[in-house]
């Protein structure tokens, strides 16, 4: 019974267990329908929510109107005045009816956009699948989804803005848009606006843009080169963009071969064929005789191409940067007869350092849009020693605390790990001198052992402050043995010395306004500090005897009058170039010139469009330069000189010191140069290399003797040492063969010696004293005749002496009357004082005195001068 009872109480047990876990599970199963009904609710909400969403939009989307959809809308540039000078649409399109678009070439494109276009009503909701799982698996954007014909409504009607109320509008035109047209306008549509590059729209324009055919004699590979440019219009241009171009045209072939549109052999043989093969020539490219600015305009458009492919099919108003008077002379320069072959181009972009605003170009010599834009595309030409400023100086005054006078030695090295000379321009090398004239001179290894100082990390990192985006830095890419640099760059990179430091990259839009009129993207970029103003404004100082000093290498590119610095700038051909070209020698295949004002930076490239092609004369490497010197006379007439910022001090050195002394009193004069520091680096110590130990002897030293007055004036010539200030002369004199006298000291070049005797021979000498170092004498000797005896007349020898006439004796002393009577006898009484008649021819007068004097009353003594002292001449 026990056994029983307990196997009752364990079926009771069990029972009540399986009531709990029958309660549990109903429990559960509770809890998950509850959420189902509630995510489905939640699902009908969002439907209805997201349906009613959709139909608010799309009351609000436009009226379809034919004209919007046959024609592009209009977009326009405006210059820095507000002024319109240029506006897209339809100038030149060539217009194509459906019936006469070849059947290829629609395979082509559509194999490439929509291949489901005669299938769905406006929207693919297949391929929208596709795109959705794209993006959601490779990032958002991998992916597009548009069909052709939400293409032409975008292009027609709408903003190229990613809002769920551009999409929902998008969706409900392009239904409305099937509905109302047939498939066959509907292609008609997309294929005569869509934009194709530039300015040029529709696949007709195009054709005859690229090939100067009409679309029935295009090629098969020339048909999928045009169906692959509407994705990214500019970028697959096969003018500038020949790499890319090709690779996409190659992207359309394929997918014709997928979709069997074309056989795997016909497919392969296009892809074999070079897209560059059949475009037209460049020299066959016409420039619009009508659009001003075309240049400008381009670099525009590649600018909006940059932000949307599509932004300039969207009626916006861009306002750019364009100053229309600069962009007239450069166009009038660039289009001179400046150059020395008719070969030659050029490409100028002229920058304002203060905001980095694009205020003219120059695409190329007689520019059209067909060609390459030197300005701006010019990216793979080497800029030459444009780039020392950049790599290696401006570097080594930032992080090093470099003088312009730092001393760098001019000599034979090697670049480092190689056998490889680093040469000069000229081939010979100069030994010590200043980092300035390293620069002007523009001589090559002080530019390379600079660069191995400053170091190539922080030379790279400083030259990247200018958004050059430069990846590796070499010891050859301060010579200029480096790409990627376009004069547009250039330019700018250069404004940054001219505005103290601060660069802004520099831009063609300020701000792009929709065609709301309300929604507006600012694009004008922001000024930042790229380096010190010490070392803006020290390299500047140095980039002036570029132009200035008689050994710059940019004396061409001067303009008297305003005060300007720059770079000039040459590259060379390797060796294997020169030996697979058979080239020259001398030759070379770019040649640059940067500078700037304090308004304007400008930057300019010249060469031969084909690399291959050499300049080999000197006239073609000054072209920059002499157009420069007319861009800058014209643009930069009134501009301010640069000013020197309190961190920059100057100090007078010796060159070829190091460290860095003050040239001493006696440095010489060529070793002595007024150089720049940065405040608190300048010099203390003075340089005890040279020292007085000798004085230059006086030169020129002559005696003019005055009979009249017996005396005699000597004058000399004297050049001071540098270092001496003041120079004394000690005069002395030797009578026939006596001993030498000093008569006086004085520190005039010259000296009045009275007294002379006739009869006797004087011999002067004059030395320099100064510091307590004497010269060697300058001597000169004079002979001065006796008077011979005359004859007395009746009457004389009873002068009294006190007249007016002049009795000489044969005495040493000298007594002067109160005329003109001049009586010496043989002692040191006074002349003619007692009044007393003197012996016939002893002192007699030449003239007869007119009036006697009163005895006593001469007011010259005997004894006045009689020492033989000197005057000095004033």
């Amino acid at each position: 019974m026990a056994n029983e009872q307990r196997s009752r109480q364990q079926r009771r047990l069990e029972e009540q267990k399986n009531k709990s876990k029958k309660k549990g599970s109903k429990g559960k199963r509770g809890i998950f329908k509850k959420i189902f009904l509630a995510l489905v609710a939640i699902g009908l909400i969002g439907l209805i929510s997201g349906f009613g969403l959709f139909v608010y939009y799309a009351s609000s989307a436009p009226e379809l109107d034919e004209a919007s959809l046959k024609d592009p809308i209009s977009s326009t540039f405006l210059d820095v005045n507000g002024e319109p000078f240029y506006t897209s649409g339809t100038e030149n399109r060539i217009y194509v009816n459906y019936d006469d678009i070849p059947q290829q070439m629609e395979d082509a494109i559509l194999a490439t956009e929509d291949v489901r276009f005669y299938d769905h009503m406006g929207m693919d909701f297949l391929r929208l699948g596709s795109a959705v799982i794209a993006n959601v698996t490779q990032g958002f954007g991998a992916q597009g989804a548009s069909t052709i014909t939400q293409q032409v409504v975008k292009n027609s009607f709408l903003q190229n803005e990613k809002t769920l109320k551009r999409k929902a509008q998008e969706a409900w035109l392009s239904f409305q848009l099937e509905r109302k047209y047939d498939k066959e306008e509907i292609f008609e549509m997309y294929f005569n606006k869509i934009l194709m590059s530039g300015r040029n729209y529709g696949f007709g324009t195009a054709a005859e843009y690229f090939y100067g055919k009409e679309l029935n004699e295009l090629e098969l590979h020339e048909m999928a080169m045009l169906a692959g440019i509407p994705q990214s219009p500019n970028n697959y241009n096969p003018f500038n963009n020949p790499e890319l171009a090709e690779k996409r045209r190659n992207t359309v072939l394929h997918l014709m071969e997928l979709h069997e549109k074309i056989t795997p052999e016909e497919a392969e043989a296009a892809r074999a064929i070079p897209v560059t093969e059949t475009l037209i020539p460049e020299e066959e490219r016409q420039a619009s005789s009508e659009l001003k600015y075309e240049a400008f305009i381009d670099i525009v458009e590649s600018e909006l191409n940059k932000i949307d492919p599509s932004l300039l099919s969207e009626g916006i108003t861009v306002h750019t940067t364009l100053d229309p008077a600069i962009q007239s002379k450069v166009e009038e320069v660039i289009n001179s007869d400046v150059y020395a072959t008719e070969k030659q181009q050029a490409g100028i972009a002229v920058v304002d350092p203060k905001t980095g605003a694009l205020v003219a170009s120059g695409g190329a010599r007689n520019y059209s849009n067909r060609g390459w834009n030197y300005a701006y595309d010019n990216k793979d030409r080497q800029p030459g020693s444009t780039m020392k400023p950049l790599l290696a100086y401006a570097p080594a005054i930032e992080n090093l605390n470099w003088s312009t006078g730092q001393t760098v030695v001019d000599e034979q090295i090697t670049y480092t790990g190689t056998d490889q000379v680093v040469r000069n321009f000229v081939d010979r090398y100069l030994g010590p001198m200043t980092m300035r004239e390293a620069l002007y001179r523009s001589q090559n290894t002080p530019a390379v052992k600079t660069l191995r100082e400053v170091g190539l990390d922080n030379s790279r990192d400083f030259i990247n402050r200018f958004g050059l985006g430069i990846e590796n830095v070499y010891e050859s890419s301060v010579l200029g043995g480096i790409e990627g640099i376009s004069p547009m760059m250039l330019a700018g990179a250069y404004s940054a010395f001219a505005n103290g430091g601060y660069h802004a990259e520099p831009y063609a839009i300020n701000k792009i306004v929709y065609r709301d009129g309300e929604t507006e993207d600012v694009l004008k970029k922001e000024l930042k500090p790229v380096m010190k103003d010490s070392t803006a404004y020290m390299v500047t100082d140095m980039l002036r005897d570029v132009l200035e000093n008689e050994n710059g290498t940019g004396q061409t590119a001067a303009v008297p009058g305003i005060d300007l610095a720059g770079k000039s700038g040459t590259s060379n051909y390797s060796s294997d170039e020169i030996a697979a070209n058979n080239l020259p020698s001398g030759s070379f295949p770019d040649t640059w010139f940067a500078g700037y004002s304090t308004k304007y930076s400008v930057a300019i490239w010249s060469g031969n469009s084909k690399r291959s092609e050499p300049m080999t004369s000197a006239e073609e490497r000054r072209v920059p330069q002499v157009m420069f010197n007319q861009i800058m006379s014209s643009i930069s007439s009134d501009a301010e000189d640069f000013s020197r910022p309190n961190s920059v001090v100057e100090a007078t050195i010796e060159v070829g010191t190091s460290p860095l002394q003050l040239a001493s009193d006696f440095t010489p004069s060529n070793l002595r140069r007024t150089e720049l520091f940065v405040r608190g680096t300048e010099p203390t110590a003075v340089s005890d290399e040279y020292e007085l130990t000798e004085l230059p002897a006086p030169t020129g030293l002559s005696a003019d003797f005055d009979e009249s007055s017996g005396s005699a004036t000597l004058q000399w010539n004297y050049s001071a040492p540098d270092g001496v200030d003041e120079v004394n002369y000690v005069v002395s004199v030797k009578v026939n063969d006596g001993g030498t006298q000093e008569l006086d000291t004085v520190d005039q070049t010259g000296i009045v010696v009275r007294d002379l005797q006739p009869g006797n021979t004087y011999t002067f000498s004059v030395v320099a004293t100064a510091n307590g170092i004497s010269s060697a004498p300058a001597t000169v000797s004079i002979t001065i005749a006796e008077d011979e005896p005359e004859e007395p007349q009746p009457g004389e020898g009873e002068d009294e002496g006190e007249g007016e006439g002049n009795g000489n004796g044969n005495g040493n002393g000298n007594g002067n009357g109160n005329g003109n009577d001049n009586g010496n006898d043989n002692g040191s009484g006074d002349g003619g004082d007692t009044g007393e008649p003197t012996e016939p021819g002893d002192g007699s007068g030449e003239e007869e005195p007119t009036e006697p004097t009163e005895p006593g009353t001469d007011e010259g003594t005997g004894d006045e001068a009689s020492d033989g002292s000197t005057d000095q001449t004033p």
